[in-house]
C-alpha cells in the first residue's frame, strides 16, 4: 500500500495524465452531443501534452546551452517544441470542429448524434 502512495506522490503528473486521458476518451465515446465530443477531444489532447512534458522532465536538468566546464545533465528541448506545435494544431482543429458544428446546427437544428443519423437516413 505504501508503494502505491509513493507512486501517487512522486508520479502525480502521470496519474493526472491517466485521469485526463480516461475522461477525454469517455466523453468522446459515450456522449451523444457533438460539442461534448469536441471537449473530450481537447481533454485527450491536453493529456498527451502533459505526458510529453512530464516524460521530458529530468532531475537537476538544465537548459541545453553548453558552457565551459558545465558537465550537464541537460534537458532535451524536443518534447517542448513538439508540444508547442501540437497546441497550435489543437487550437486549429478545435476552431474547425466548432465552425462545422455551427454549420450543422444551422442546417439540422440539433447537435445530437442520434437525431442527426435519423435525419440523414431520411434524406
Amino acid at each position: 500500500m505504501s508503494a502505491l502512495i509513493e507512486v501517487f506522490l512522486n508520479r502525480y503528473a502521470y496519474v493526472l495524465f491517466a485521469l485526463l486521458l480516461g475522461i477525454g476518451v469517455y466523453l468522446m465515446i459515450s456522449s451523444p452531443n457533438l460539442v461534448k465530443k469536441v471537449i473530450g477531444l481537447n481533454l485527450f489532447q491536453t493529456a498527451l501534452f502533459l505526458f510529453f512534458i512530464a516524460s521530458a522532465y529530468r532531475e537537476g536538468g538544465a537548459a541545453p546551452v553548453v558552457h565551459e566546464g558545465d558537465p550537464g545533465p541537460y534537458v532535451s528541448p524536443l518534447p517542448h517544441v513538439i508540444v508547442l506545435t501540437a497546441i497550435v494544431v489543437g487550437i486549429a482543429l478545435t476552431a474547425v470542429a466548432l465552425s462545422l458544428l455551427v454549420r450543422i446546427y444551422t442546417e439540422y437544428g440539433t447537435l445530437q448524434e442520434g437525431v442527426l443519423m435519423e435525419v440523414r437516413s431520411d434524406d
